[in-house]
């Protein structure tokens, strides 16, 4: 067995012969949660800046964003040839089909490009727009294209998405998810842990909600608290309660969560990494005791020690799956 979960990575490394690199891409588009009549300021954790790589910038075209993710990316990982266009910054659905159709097909068209993962939002797709996504899939001489559409799910209970300023509720989440299945499109999911109100047991118990969903690959963050959103504000000005997790506590929390996590669903990452300068509380941040920040590359290990320590796997505590699987 090499692994105790069903990594996100091996599969595509398995799926395509080589690694697969996403390339983030700022096409420019907004949040309907920041510019329509439905609520205002959207979500109160939420400032994209702090998550963009650096040559993410909408005044970039397309192409000279991927151009520079591959010459960044060729230092940092030498053995990756394919690369995958990320749509990432705010929900890069929310703009009509004929825009999508030519934002995504400049991005298609990079030679290096040999697929497209789009972040997006439960209530920014519908079924004409996930119908071309589909249509992705196949290239123009008939190859296969690797096409996912990965939805900002962050918490499962509605009492959360109203006290962030979601703008939806669960109810939508699931029947987007429900139609990106439906068309057999990757589907990928970004949950975050540790919202106030939400305490360990609440935060565990998503897991079996998570399951029922027709999810491929899921995302796990830590909540992180972006300088300058109302979330900061509020922790700041002592109107909302804020406990961060130490490294080990959250470690042993996401052990917790893959035990109960259908084995299938595979695990792209498990925690998030926003730099200090965007941090409201950098205190918090999770070090060495030297001061270094440990990295996000190093949380996997750390989590797969754990589920050694502990005996335990990905699902083992699912009623159907209490036998390890050799593939994973």
């Amino acid at each position: 067995m090499s692994c105790r979960y069903n990594s996100y990575s091996a599969f595509l490394k398995k799926t395509w012969g080589s690694r697969l690199q996403k390339l983030s891409i700022d096409a420019g588009f907004s949040c309907p949660n920041r510019s329509d009549d439905r609520t205002k300021g959207g979500c109160s954790f939420c400032d994209n800046k702090a998550f963009n790589p650096s040559y993410c910038s909408p005044r970039k075209s397309i192409t000279q964003q991927l151009d520079e993710g591959i010459e960044f990316h060729e230092h940092r990982y030498r053995n990756a040839s394919i690369y995958l266009a990320y749509f990432q910054p705010y929900s890069n659905t929310n703009a009509s089909l004929e825009t999508l159709k030519r934002l995504y097909g400049e991005a298609l068209s990079h030679p290096k490009v040999g697929g497209i993962v789009i972040g997006t939002r439960p209530d920014c797709v519908d079924e004409e727009k996930l119908d071309y996504i589909a249509s992705l899939q196949t290239d123009n001489e008939g190859g296969k294209r690797f096409v996912s559409v990965e939805y900002g799910i962050e918490s499962c209970y509605d009492e959360t998405l109203r006290n962030i300023n979601r703008g939806h509720d669960f109810a939508a989440t699931r029947h987007a998810i429900s139609l990106t299945a439906e068309r057999g499109i990757h589907c990928g999911a970004h949950l975050v842990l540790g919202f106030p109100g939400e305490d360990k047991k609440r935060i565990i118990d998503q897991t079996s909600i998570i399951n029922t969903l027709p999810i491929n690959s899921l995302k796990l963050h830590q909540l992180q608290i972006i300088l300058g959103t109302p979330l900061a504000k509020s922790i700041a000005e002592g109107s909302t309660a804020f406990t961060p997790f130490a490294l080990d506590e959250y470690v042993e929390l996401v052990c917790d969560i893959l035990e109960r996590l259908r084995p299938d669903i595979m695990m792209e990452r498990f925690a998030g990494e926003v730099p200090p300068r965007f941090q409201a509380f950098p205190q918090y941040s999770w070090r060495r005791d030297d001061g270094r920040l440990i990295r996000n590359e190093e949380i996997p290990p750390m989590i797969e020690k754990a589920l050694e320590r502990r005996g335990t796997w990905q699902g083992c505590l699912l009623k159907d799956n209490t036998n390890k699987d050799s593939d994973k």
